[in-house]
């Protein structure tokens, strides 16, 4: 699949989540046995409803069609992220404030290091982690390779 028609699918899909309050968080294309197209949304404040996936699929595989863009035969997969995909979009931090991150990241040295701490704040630059007691290191957005949420069950 053309790197072309993803960003296609990325264009037509964002004005569609930001007319829910939506951002868009990435498109995937995964081929072999059919096309699947998954799309990834999340909002800053809030998570995103199995309604509002639904119709934007509804609404996303329409303009697809329109653009025949992949023909007649896909899937077209409309989520939030969900805790196992890695933080992408820097919009992701805001909403994570004081749940537990594991990243990993490249230090000045170009050597990469890994963290694993709570988000206590967001900066326009980086995100704030809090290891052990009080002990906190801002890590910039540019130098981080993978974030993902660590789930905590009570």
């Amino acid at each position: 699949m053309s790197p072309d028609i993803t960003e296609t699918i990325k264009e037509l899909a964002i004005p569609l989540a930001e007319e829910k309050n939506l951002f868009l968080v990435d498109v995937e294309l995964k081929t072999g046995g059919g096309t699947e197209v998954w799309v990834y949304l999340d909002g800053e404040e809030r998570g995103v409803n199995l309604d509002e996936c639904a119709e934007i699929s509804r609404e996303l595989g329409f303009l697809i069609d329109a653009h025949e863009l992949l023909g007649d035969k896909y899937r077209l997969n409309v989520s939030s992220p969900g805790l196992s995909r890695p933080l992408t979009d820097i919009r992701q931090y805001k909403k994570n404030i004081e749940r537990t991150l594991k990243l990993r990241f490249r230090k000045e040295n170009d050597e990469v290091a890994k963290l694993e701490g709570v988000i206590t704040s967001i900066t326009d630059v980086g995100v704030l982690i809090t290891e052990g007691k009080d002990q906190s290191k801002e890590i910039p957005f540019d130098s981080i390779i993978e974030a993902k949420i660590i789930p905590v069950i009570n």
